[in-house]
């Protein structure tokens, strides 16, 4: 399975980005599919999640409302569209895939990552 997360970038205090993940390698039914995100000193957090089958999706606290996570399965892509971002959202933002069924909150969970896309935003 390979991942490509691309769409990072440079945004004010406010402003929104897009990102896209690639996903190829096989067939992702029963997968769940996450975004993470890490600054340096920090262990990876949890973003969002989507599980491939049937779109359900978990957000962290600091994201909902603000974050969507969405996929397409005829493209194999998922996406993670950023709204209302704000300097703390500042980040290193990794997709990641899991190829057992339910969520999960933790990265050590996950199987597969794409390398990471940098989100900088200013104040």
């Amino acid at each position: 399975v390979q991942l490509q997360a691309y769409g990072g970038g440079l945004v004010q205090d406010g402003g929104f980005l897009r990102l896209s993940c690639a996903a190829s390698g096989r067939t992702f039914t029963d997968y769940n599919m996450a975004w993470f995100r890490q600054t340096p000193r920090k262990d990876r957090d949890f973003v969002a999640a989507i599980t491939w089958n049937v779109g359900l999706t978990v957000y962290a606290d600091s994201v909902k409302g603000r974050f969507n996570i969405s996929r397409d399965k005829d493209q194999n892509m998922i996406f993670l569209q950023m709204n209302s971002l704000k300097p703390e959202d500042t980040a290193d933002y990794y997709c990641a895939a899991r190829a057992s069924p339910g969520y999960s909150y933790s990265g050590y969970h996950y199987d597969y990552w794409g390398r990471g896309t940098q989100v900088t935003v200013s104040s």
